[in-house]
């Protein structure tokens, strides 16, 4: 089980656990140049996201910044 903002992500029958945050994220509507991912309570760089994988028990925070003034 994978969580994702406090959320079981896999609790529909999709599978995380072994694929990348890059795997997951095209999954999602996030915009990648605006946001953090913190798997962990640890940063993922950018870089790094097609090749850190998920496993089972991981929690993800998926942060989005938003421009404003």
């Amino acid at each position: 089980m994978i969580k994702v903002n406090g959320i079981d992500i896999e609790a529909d029958g999709t599978v995380f656990a072994g694929k990348s945050v890059a795997d997951y994220l095209a999954t999602t509507n996030y915009d990648c140049k605006r946001i953090a991912v913190e798997l962990n309570e640890d940063i993922v760089p950018k870089a790094k996201y097609a090749e850190t994988l998920l496993k089972d028990g991981d929690s993800v925070e998926v942060v989005s910044f938003v421009g404003g003034g």
